[in-house]
């Protein structure tokens, strides 16, 4: 698409611009954004990122410029500097790695049991990735409930349920994470 078949577009309706835009352009995008985030971040993650990347194209090209060519570049200069900048943030949530490099080496303690934290970390990465394998609306719930401690009733308000919906599968939801657990030899 070209910044002219674009501003052509915009002026008859935004909305019809920005759908040819992003069926334009949207495997592309995501290809860039899967390429930077694939070792830190979910899929809803990369999703998210590919839709922030389509609006801030949307709300900051200037349809009033004069630039009639291809606008590929211009999207995957958006796409490349959102893709890294998510990709810092969600490693640094990740890993609490510190920006100073000399600051990397503070945070280890003398006695510290390198393995074990090691270990901990992995089987959380697990049990995350096990809960997010049992779906919506239950991986949602699992992780309201449980790790940040919302009660049935928040919880089915949040998601538009009743508080004995919530409650039933949590409990189904917990059964089938345990299972799953199991089947890679971690136990609850």
């Amino acid at each position: 698409m070209t910044g002219d078949e674009y501003r052509a577009l915009h002026e008859k309706s935004p909305d019809k611009a920005y759908d040819a835009l992003f069926d334009s352009y949207c495997d592309y995008v995501y290809a860039i954004v899967f390429n930077k985030l694939r070792s830190v971040a979910s899929r809803e993650d990369i999703e998210e990122c590919v839709c922030d990347i389509f609006a801030d194209i949307y709300f900051g090209y200037d349809v009033k410029s004069e630039f009639g060519g291809d606008m590929k570049g211009y999207v995957s200069t958006v796409a490349k500097r959102k893709a890294i900048n998510a990709y810092r943030s969600l490693a640094a949530r990740a890993s609490h790695i510190s920006e100073d490099p000399d600051d990397s080496f503070a945070e280890m303690k003398a006695g510290t049991d390198i393995e074990s934290d090691h270990d901990r970390k992995e089987t959380r990465a697990i049990l995350l990735s096990k809960i997010y394998e049992l779906g919506e609306p239950d991986s949602v719930i699992i992780i309201q409930k449980y790790y940040y401690g919302r009660t049935s009733n928040e919880i089915a308000e949040q998601l538009s349920m009743k508080a004995e919906t919530v409650r039933t599968r949590a409990a189904r939801a917990l059964e089938k994470l345990r299972s799953s657990l199991t089947a890679v030899g971690i136990t609850l």
